[in-house]
């Protein structure tokens, strides 16, 4: 009989120890091809993002009528001057970073 935390276990026998340690290094090996995968797939979305942005530098865009009330698309409208890594951008005439949701969607 052995006693494992207050519970007692009749006929159980222990693994041996080879079979802990191949268990063991299936377990490592495993978590580090996870790892690896997910790392990649991380990597490989970030590429991709990096090559489709929401705005580009000498695009038009137009700020959402309630952001700006009272004023005709035309003064709403400005160009991009630079895209951040932030995915923010900064207009030429106005002042500050701006973020997509500022803007109309393009039609």
């Amino acid at each position: 009989m052995q006693t494992t935390k207050g519970l007692i276990l009749e006929n159980r026998q222990d693994m041996k120890s080879e079979t802990k340690r191949l268990l063991s290094s299936i377990a490592v090996a495993a978590g580090t091809i996870g790892t690896a995968l997910f790392i990649r797939k991380r990597a490989k979305s970030r590429e991709d993002a990096n090559g489709n942005r929401w705005a580009r530098p000498g695009m038009i865009v137009t700020f959402r009528a309630e952001l700006m009330p009272g004023r005709d698309g035309s003064e709403r409208t400005f160009h991009v001057k630079e895209l951040l890594p932030s995915d923010r951008i900064l207009l030429d005439g106005v002042a500050g970073e701006h973020a997509k949701g500022e803007f109309e969607r393009v039609r």
